[in-house]
């Protein structure tokens, strides 16, 4: 099969792998659409342990089954691959799991290739109608959807009450904003740096503003969802969270401070960090994109797996004007 192999430091090479070769209870299937995450980015400039070069990154996919009785359904692939006895599992809470792989790190080869080993309860039937770019998005929105639920568990009043603020307008920060409208928010803004994602944050009907201009008032934000995960925005996310509000941490990136924890402390201020998703939480992202319910999602780009290289380029130098880039095979 052809593949897009991370060999490393920025550098990635389109070549030839070895056909992957499912174990028990595991499907191959045929990836037609892939999605470039911000952990591939992190790999891809080598600060990623977890993910040693040579590998096949990608986690965010969907495609058709290539092997066994359900050979030909179209799905889309919930990556996350965990033991179903375990008892994380049994509570439903399979992201929590110790027994929790992924693909895109060892043993686990990613999906940025012709086809990937994934069991076979891991995949979600899709419709016929539903654009196979579309169904990549599953796993980001996923994401975002867990995020949000979170955040509106531990308010203390509706969501169509509260002030909502995301920062970071990439993939998991506009699929915040894009599921938090859905649940009900009125009130929305979210911060974003580049420029060009903000452009495309307005496409989308969501307020933005420009970190460090027209910035959200100190103390007014009822939920804070920090999608970046860096210093600076913790350290935002404290600023603006209100007296008994609540700052929900999805972003990654390096580093541990900017915390207030005074202010945590002395306004009762909820601070949960969240990962991943639930199997209910991708299965309800699963049907909201399929049900057209998060927009026309016209903040995608297509790229040919082909060209992988240039896309991860492009999205380095800041020339990508969209949110998610979407590598086809």
């Amino acid at each position: 099969m052809k593949a897009l192999v991370y060999t490393g430091p920025n550098s990635l090479v389109f070549r030839d792998e070895p056909d992957p070769v499912p174990e028990v209870d595991e499907v191959l299937v045929r990836v037609e659409a892939v999605g470039i995450c911000g952990s591939d980015m992190h790999a891809y400039h080598g600060f990623d342990a977890r993910r040693p070069p040579p590998l096949i990154l990608g986690h965010e996919a969907a495609g058709r089954i290539a092997t066994g009785p359900r050979a030909g359904e179209r799905v889309t692939i919930n990556p996350l691959v965990v033991d179903p006895a375990c008892p994380y599992a049994i509570e439903g809470r399979w992201h929590l799991s110790p027994t929790r792989q992924i693909i895109s790190m060892p043993p686990r080869p990613g999906a940025f290739a012709e086809l990937v080993r994934i069991p076979q309860r891991n995949l979600t039937p899709i419709p016929d109608a539903m654009p196979i770019a579309h169904a990549a998005l599953a796993e980001p929105v996923a994401v975002s959807w867990h995020a949000v639920r979170a955040g509106m568990q531990r308010l203390h009043q509706p969501l169509a009450a509260c002030r909502v603020v995301v920062l970071g307008g990439g993939a998991i920060g506009l699929a915040a904003g894009l599921v938090a409208r859905l649940f009900g928010a009125r009130d929305l803004v979210i911060g974003e740096t580049n420029p060009n994602r903000r452009a495309t944050v307005e496409a989308e009907g969501i307020g933005v503003y420009r970190p460090g201009e027209d910035e959200p008032e100190d103390n007014s934000g009822d939920l804070v969802i920090d999608a970046v995960g860096a210093d600076a925005t913790r350290a935002a996310a404290c600023r603006i969270a209100r007296p008994g509000g609540v700052i929900i941490h999805v972003g990654l990136l390096p580093g541990q401070g900017g915390l207030n924890v005074r202010k945590l402390t002395l306004q009762e201020i909820t601070f949960a960090g969240v990962y991943c998703y639930t199997p209910t939480d991708f299965a309800q992202a699963v049907e909201a994109l399929a049900m057209g319910r998060l927009g026309n999602l016209g903040w995608i780009e297509q790229r040919s797996l082909n060209e992988g290289d240039h896309a991860f380029a492009d999205i380095d130098s800041g020339r990508v004007n969209s949110a998610k880039i979407v590598l086809r095979t």
